[in-house]
């Protein structure tokens, strides 16, 4: 299966028949649009049939046309600009409804990503985190949500939590001055992938912490600074990034380490209860009265 699958195309263009050259021009030209046709909308664009389509996919050394569609799509979800996001999304759902098509393609993304995610990969990134003097957590622009959240509940579960701030490039470092080999950073990045979150996962590997990722695909800058990678299917909705299966990941992480920190965590939250209480932060249900 080529890396690059347009510089494959190019390539064996002499090798291609004249449907098939059709074919690679449109891709070459639009491969932004070409990513999420089907074969059967792309073979009518370019005035060929499927069934071209479909050879045309073999051609190149994939599977099917499903496995080229993929190849496509992951070379190019880091490389679109929001303009180009906003124009692909429009041809995607054109006159269906937008609620409906948005949050079914959210529910495909949770299925896929519970399909292939690592289980071994997610236990021993649980061990890692457990085990771990500091933790800190990364993730910026759209994925800053994400490590709020991650953030939010490992502050309750654990006394030794860096979220870190990030206004600045020398912040990073600045927050990561002290970091070494009984730590782990999670760093959270989707497309586009954040040179920032990737320059930090870096230092800290070389400084000989564990470094747990959160995103998309074996091909992100993310994967190959890791120790232990966890994968979840992003989208983007127009100029939005779906981040729906990424946050479901996130949240069984949460659920598996507080599953690991039990006995403390149920102190915690009786302590929490009582402040809570005492400095009524949350809404007091009111009493029934008898009739």
């Amino acid at each position: 299966m080529p890396k690059d699958i347009l510089a494959a195309i190019q390539n064996n263009m002499s090798t291609f028949s004249k449907g098939q050259k059709l074919i690679a021009h449109f891709i070459l030209d639009s491969y932004d649009k070409a990513a999420f046709m089907t074969a059967s909308r792309l073979g009518k664009t370019v005035n060929v049939s499927e069934s071209t389509v479909v050879r045309f996919a073999a051609e190149l050394g994939y599977d099917g046309y499903p496995a080229m569609q993929k190849a496509l799509q992951e070379m190019i979800r880091n490389k679109l600009t929001s303009i180009q996001r906003i124009e692909v999304s429009n041809d995607r759902i054109g006159d269906q409804d937008v609620l409906s098509m948005v949050m079914q393609s959210d529910v495909e993304k949770i299925r896929m990503t519970l399909e292939d995610v690592d289980r071994g990969s997610f236990e021993r990134a649980v061990d890692t985190i457990v085990s771990a003097r500091r933790i800190y957590i990364l993730g910026v622009r759209s994925a800053t949500a994400l490590a709020s959240f991650l953030g939010f509940y490992f502050n309750l579960i654990f006394e030794n939590v860096v979220l870190m701030h990030t206004t600045s490039v020398s912040e990073v470092f600045e927050q990561m001055l002290h970091i070494g080999p009984e730590d782990v950073i999670i760093g959270i990045s989707f497309p586009r992938y954040s040179r920032r979150t990737v320059n930090a996962m870096t230092f800290a590997r070389d400084r000989g912490a564990r470094v747990v990722a959160i995103t998309d695909c074996e091909t992100s800058p993310l994967a190959a600074i890791a120790t232990h990678t966890l994968m979840a299917k992003s989208d983007m909705a127009s100029f939005v990034d779906s981040l729906v299966a990424p946050l479901s990941l996130v949240n069984a992480l949460i659920v598996a380490i507080g599953r690991r920190k039990n006995s403390d965590l149920s102190q915690t939250f009786g302590a929490l209860e009582k402040i809570w209480a005492e400095y009524q932060v949350y809404e007091q249900a009111e009493p029934e009265t008898g009739a």
